[in-house]
């Protein structure tokens, strides 16, 4: 049997996508969740970012997915070091987190309602 081509680069595709979110997941979403779930401004804070990275995705119009989120994340992380954003690298200060950081941990909240994630 034969498979074509095409499925198995979209197959390795996702994975990679995948892949990508559950690493920032590890790396910043699991600790900024929890907090997010503790508290409240923190919570409509992330709450804001979902709904703008949402809308960057059109995601109103067409299903989010992993490799739209993955590659949103990686724009976002790329451009912040660019910009000399340093990814934290110890205790995070949940109460005023950097920008960069709120719009990941959004990414990973989007990641944790697809489907295909």
């Amino acid at each position: 049997m034969r498979v074509s081509f095409k499925r198995v680069a979209s197959r390795t595709a996702v994975d990679s996508a995948r892949s990508t979110l559950a690493a920032l997941t590890v790396a910043v979403g699991t600790a900024g969740l929890a907090a997010a779930a503790a508290r409240p401004g923190l919570l409509a804070l992330v709450d804001q970012h979902a709904a703008a990275v949402r809308d960057s995705l059109d995601g109103d119009r067409r299903p989010l997915t992993a490799a739209a989120l993955a590659g949103y994340a990686e724009g976002v992380r790329v451009a912040a070091l660019e910009h000399g954003w340093v990814p934290p690298s110890g205790p995070v200060d949940w109460s005023e987190p950097e920008w960069p950081l709120a719009r990941l941990i959004a990414v990973c909240a989007l990641a944790r309602s697809l489907s295909d994630a």
